[in-house]
């Protein structure tokens, strides 16, 4: 719980500074509080990701702190530096912090050694505060080349994934891209994707915490005698893919409307491509989970688990699916 709220404090920090250094220690605030929740003495794969992340927030922190000194030489003591510069070495350490293409190399590996809860943090949370930072930024070349890096990495680097997890990483990379080209256009519409996103990726990784999910295989041979379940799972994971009836089509509709006001017609085509193509892979394990004459198992296996987290997860579905009828 203490390092939960220095977390969240940190990241206040940064979203509230009225200084570059102010959100720059909030940033550090919040990586240092993250750490620990992180490493888990039992799973050395924990270990392993708590290590890489810190690694690179470090790399990251070390290279804004520079380019923050730069710019404050720079208005103080009037020593000639390239403006345009530092800020583009400023916007490439945050786009590094949030895990944005091309600089996502540590955030797939990252998410294999996590449990679910440090993931949907890693996946939310830890992305409020460089995304401020950046729309703040708002280099309009960098984060184009960003954005649709960003869309086809999500979408290419899923295709051959077994694992939850790593899916779930190049899902939250493909968002990453509509996030950055709604900070382009305006902050109010960022902040909705993001809420929208967060919403989403919070009930599923809530029902792969509950039932240990971490491979296709098991959402396969999985739900027996619990057909509706597995129903709700699918649908959802098709609502984070954004497909038009569920509530995950609204914030892509908001950012597609937005970004056609401003004649941005290449950048979109390119985005909805690449969504198509993350829609095709989570459509292939729908497929594969309905349609194949799974093996199921001959003994009736009653998973007890919490009545109340079951019903929970039910109406945020209900929710997911029935969002854009409301």
């Amino acid at each position: 719980i203490l390092f939960i709220m220095i977390m969240i404090i940190g990241t206040m920090i940064t979203i509230t500074s009225n200084s570059w250094l102010g959100a720059w220690m909030g940033l550090e605030i919040n990586l240092l509080s993250f750490i620990p929740l992180l490493s888990d003495n039992n799973n050395l794969m924990s270990t392993e990701a708590s290590l890489k992340y810190f690694l690179t927030q470090a790399l990251a922190s070390t290279v804004l702190l520079f380019s923050v000194i730069l710019l404050m030489l720079n208005n103080s003591m009037n020593i000639q530096i390239n403006e345009s510069f530092t800020s583009m070495m400023m916007m490439s350490t945050l786009l590094l912090k949030s895990g944005a293409a091309p600089f996502h190399f540590w955030f797939p590996n990252m998410m294999e050694g996590l449990t679910w809860m440090n993931a949907l943090l890693l996946m939310t949370w830890q992305k409020i505060a460089p995304l401020m930072m950046i729309s703040y930024l708002n280099i309009k070349n960098l984060l184009l080349v960003s954005v649709i890096l960003s869309v086809i990495v999500g979408a290419i680097g899923g295709l051959n994934q077994t694992s939850l997890r790593k899916l779930m990483a190049f899902s939250s990379i493909n968002h990453l891209g509509w996030m950055l080209s709604a900070i382009s256009i305006s902050e109010s519409v960022w902040m909705i994707y993001f809420m929208f996103y967060s919403f989403l990726s919070l009930i599923l990784t809530f029902m792969f915490n509950i039932f240990k999910l971490f491979h296709f295989n098991q959402l396969f041979s999985w739900f027996m005698n619990k057909k509706i379940l597995k129903f709700t799972l699918f649908m959802n994971l098709l609502s984070l893919g954004g497909l038009p009836p569920f509530l995950g089509f609204l914030p892509k509709w908001i950012v597609i409307q937005q970004l056609t006001n401003c004649s941005q017609y290449l950048q979109l085509m390119v985005m909805m491509m690449m969504t198509l193509i993350t829609l095709f892979f989570y459509l292939r394990i729908c497929y594969a989970a309905f349609m194949l004459n799974y093996f199921e198992n001959n003994w009736i296996i009653n998973t007890q688990f919490n009545n109340f987290y079951i019903n929970l997860y039910m109406i945020c579905s209900f929710f997911s699916i029935f969002g854009l009828f409301m």
